[in-house]
């Protein structure tokens, strides 16, 4: 391919795969760090080991 042609190629953007892939782990994370966290405080209130 010339330069003229790979210059004219478009696709993705930002709204991809990749990016929702990302986004969905990021959001998985942040739910299992807030999970373990509340299962700390509920541990640390009550007393009681598991």
């Amino acid at each position: 391919m010339t330069n003229e042609e790979l210059m004219i190629i478009t696709g993705g953007g930002w709204f991809s795969a990749t990016f929702l892939n990302a986004a969905s782990r990021a959001l998985t994370s942040v739910m299992d760090f807030g999970r373990s966290i509340g299962t700390s405080i509920r541990m640390l209130v009550s007393g009681k080991r598991c």
